[in-house]
């Protein structure tokens, strides 16, 4: 009679790929799944019933900024209680690593954190830390170009000179050693803005050795976002790597409606380009508070404040009219601080969810002290109201979309299917009840519906309880296996 660690009968299986969810049973032994199918003669030291709920791969969080919470906090409550059990950090091209700062981080890299919290000068350091933490979820790391930028250059407005880009070559080559996932971008964002095309295209050169990637929160997402796509395309060409863009969406009211357009062309570059994006299920994003985005018709939160903390919870409007004076004057006087941007239409943050080449990331804050909701909704979110309440698309291909299509861009190995001999990371969810309760107003809680979560094969998080068996480990990049 087969013996096993952990035993889960009677399970909707849903395996990642994308096909609808079959009744089995799964075992789990050694941290990995060992047997799928009627396994009523098994023995296990624990069993768990499923009675008919959906046991799926555990979702792979693609966009984060969890770079030092996996250290400072490593329980990652508001990741785990989604059914997260792996994250991708390094986005937008702000990381932890390698990181030389000469005084306060630039805006953006203050999302991580303040200056003592960047304690990695190599990506290697930021590996040994994430071992000593212990978090509860694995981690893959991107290496941020803005991070690269501030620790070679004497000011950020100006375009890198090929000393430099040599020297920040040098540290993206370090990381990619030792298993960074690829590279990314924030060209959006003033410490990056002023850097060419070329000066991406010949730091993004050492990629395509390592079966890297690079990814991009592009130049704009706006008016020009087509113009920003083409550059995307032309720096993944350059380098020979797979593209992901970073939180696709048409922002600005100006842009709204254009989902349509921005998907052709990307189905469009998809046929001489590897090229995928990722979306958050919200129409709202959250950055640093940018003059550059503030539009009196577009309502923007406050969620913090070096300036007047005071004023975090508060939007942009009633701040200003409390001071008797534009929303841009009273911008000017909260900086540095933190906004949610109401700036997304609905439909076409829709349009661009439905899309079979898009991935769920979260891209939420943690240091935010009132976060955007993603930080703890984003996954419910898609299971219940988009899947489930909506029909935006089948359960099957939900748990695609957050499982096996992540773990095959960012060379996951043996992760985000439930097959025989993968790494037992799952979650079990009631796809009756699964749903998201954060808001806005009041972001800081945990989703329902999420019943079980494994990682690496330990029970993670039960009945809205971390269990504080932290099982998660960092994920070097591997080239795809075969079977994948």
């Amino acid at each position: 009679m087969p013996n096993c660690t952990t035993l889960i009968r009677s399970v909707l299986v849903a395996d990642g790929s994308g096909r609808s969810p079959e009744i089995a049973d799964v075992a789990l032994d050694h941290g990995r799944i060992v047997s799928i199918g009627n396994l009523r003669d098994w023995n296990a030291q624990n069993t768990f019933d499923g009675d008919g709920k959906v046991l799926a791969p555990g979702f792979i969080d693609v966009h984060t900024h969890d770079d030092t919470s996996v250290v400072r906090t490593p329980e990652m409550l508001p990741k785990l209680s989604q059914g997260v059990t792996t994250v991708v950090v390094g986005n937008c091209g702000i990381s932890a690593a390698p990181v030389q700062l000469r005084g306060e981080p630039p805006d953006p890299m203050n999302l991580l954190g303040e200056a003592g919290a960047f304690r990695y000068p190599t990506f290697a350091a930021y590996v040994e830390a994430i071992a000593a933490a212990r978090p509860a979820v694995n981690v893959a790391a991107l290496v941020g170009h803005t991070a690269l930028r501030s620790n070679h250059m004497d000011r950020l407005d100006r375009s890198a000179t090929d000393a430099e880009i040599q020297a920040m070559r040098g540290q993206l080559q370090e990381a990619l050693n030792h298993g960074a996932a690829g590279l990314s971008t924030g060209l959006a964002y003033l410490s990056a803005f002023s850097a060419s095309t070329e000066e991406v295209m010949g730091l993004a050169e050492p990629l395509a050795a390592a079966g890297a990637i690079y990814t991009t929160h592009m130049r704009s997402e706006t008016e020009t976002i087509l113009q920003a796509m083409d550059e995307a395309v032309r720096i993944g060409k350059h380098a020979r790597v797979p593209v992901l863009i970073s939180h696709l969406k048409c922002a600005g009211i100006a842009n709204w409606g254009r989902s349509a357009e921005v998907l052709g062309w990307l189905d469009q570059a998809r046929q001489s380009q590897s090229i995928g994006c990722d979306c958050y299920p919200y129409a709202a994003g959250s950055s640093t508070l940018d003059l550059r985005q503030v539009d009196e018709r577009v309502k923007i939160q406050i969620t913090w404040s070096k300036a007047h903390p005071e004023k975090a919870g508060q939007t942009l409007a009633q701040i200003a009219e409390a001071w008797g004076v534009q929303q841009i004057e009273a911008a000017r006087r909260l900086q540095p601080a933190g906004a949610i941007y109401h700036s997304i239409a609905e439909d076409d943050m829709q349009a661009i969810l439905r899309h079979p080449g898009t991935m769920i990331g979260s891209d939420g804050l943690p240091n935010d002290p009132l976060p955007h909701p993603r930080l703890w909704g984003t996954f419910p979110r898609v299971l219940g109201r988009y899947c489930r309440e909506q029909h935006l698309f089948p359960l099957g291909e939900a748990v695609r979309k957050m499982t096996s299509l992540p773990a095959q861009q960012f060379g996951l190995v043996d992760r985000g299917w439930i097959r025989e001999g993968y790494y037992a990371d799952l979650v079990l969810f009631d796809p009756a009840t699964v749903r998201d309760v954060a808001t806005f107003d009041d972001p800081v809680r945990l989703s329902e519906g999420i019943e079980a979560v494994w990682v690496n094969g330990s029970l993670s998080y039960r009945n809205q309880t971390a269990t504080h068996h932290r099982a998660g480990r960092f994920l070097p990049r591997k080239h795809l296996a075969s079977r994948q």
